[in-house]
């Protein structure tokens, strides 16, 4: 809330003081220009080791998170089979028993 009562004032000062600093950034602007010449090749040469870092990083990565969408679903698949064992686990039973007896053997012809 004090942030929207000062709001006038704050940006009433900061026009002030930004048109009372412009002829001084206005000076220092060719310095800046000079300074990103200078600069250029330290950032091109940062740009070049992110982007090998990158390519070497990238395939681990995408293993790593492989490996965990693997998990993930195979947890996810487990939290669904681990309690319906014991349903598959009777009706295996009652398959095994009931596929051998004498009324499947005569129903099979």
């Amino acid at each position: 809330m004090f942030h929207l009562l000062t709001l006038p004032f704050r940006i009433v000062f900061g026009l002030f003081f930004g048109l009372l600093a412009l002829p001084f950034a206005l000076l220092l602007l060719p310095f800046a220009v000079v300074g990103v010449v200078l600069f250029l090749p330290f950032l091109l040469l940062r740009f070049v080791i992110k982007a090998a870092v990158g390519l070497v990083v990238l395939p681990i990565v995408l293993l790593v998170a492989a490996v965990v969408v693997a998990a993930l679903f195979l947890a996810a698949a487990l939290a669904v089979i681990v309690p319906l064992s014991p349903f598959l686990l009777i009706g295996l039973l009652i398959w095994a028993f009931t596929r051998n007896s004498q009324a499947a053997i005569v129903a099979r012809g």
